[in-house]
Order: C-alpha cells, then sequence, then structure tokens
C-alpha cells in the first residue's frame, strides 16, 4: 500500500478558500489514480475528485464543480484539492486515495491506500 499523509484543512469562513494536498512518501504517485473524498458526519463518503495516472481524465462531482480544481505536481510527488468558494454543506473529513489501476474510480472500494484525512470546517 501507497503511504499517504494530507494535509491544509481548517476552518473557514464561506466564501473562502482553501489547498489540500496529498503527498506520497516511498512511492510516486504520478503512477496512481487518485482520488479525493469527503465524509460528514452521518452520510457516506463521497468522491470529490479524482484524477487519471497521466492527468488527461478528471472527475468532479456535481456540487463542487466550478469551484475545485483537481491536479498533480510531479516533482513535489504531490496531488492537491485547489476549493474556493466554499460552502457550509462543504464540510467534512477530506480523504485521498490512491488506486493502482490508474483510473478515475469514484467507488471507494477501487483504492486500495488512504490517507488518515484532514478535516474542513465551513463556518461563519
Amino acid at each position: 500500500q501507497v503511504h499517504l499523509v494530507e494535509s491544509g484543512g481548517g476552518l473557514v469562513q464561506p466564501g473562502g478558500s482553501l489547498k489540500l494536498s496529498c503527498v506520497s512518501s516511498g512511492y510516486t504517485l504520478e503512477h496512481y489514480g487518485v482520488g479525493w473524498f469527503r465524509q460528514a458526519p452521518g452520510k457516506e463518503r463521497e468522491a470529490v475528485s479524482c484524477i487519471g495516472r497521466t492527468g488527461t481524465y478528471t472527475y468532479y462531482t456535481d456540487s463542487v464543480k466550478g469551484r475545485f480544481t483537481i491536479s498533480r505536481d510531479k516533482s513535489k510527488n504531490t496531488v492537491y484539492l485547489q476549493m474556493n468558494n466554499l460552502k457550509p454543506e462543504d464540510t467534512a473529513v477530506y480523504y485521498c486515495a490512491a488506486n493502482a489501476a490508474g483510473n478515475v474510480f469514484i467507488a471507494p472500494h477501487k483504492y486500495e491506500s488512504w490517507g488518515q484525512g484532514t478535516q474542513v470546517t465551513v463556518s461563519s
């Protein structure tokens, strides 16, 4: 399994921005498909955004389209999730996950490796 570490979460006011980072140690993350998932209390874990191995294909759930952007920095072995115009309903624990197939999957069980999560709270 790939060891993943998320960072960048925090408390932000509605309309604010955060940039989440997912770093891999010991593995070249560009070889993997990477997804950002979130889970709010009492809700199922959902795919927020995913990127394939080459970066050509991406996925965004409808509620974040136009506000969130997923990207890779190969030199830093990192996948980012830039989140703009945040809303209270974006509040959740955000997880990054990696799949060795290198594909864009939205089903959590398709991912073999998970980070520990980072809390994002959007509140005034």
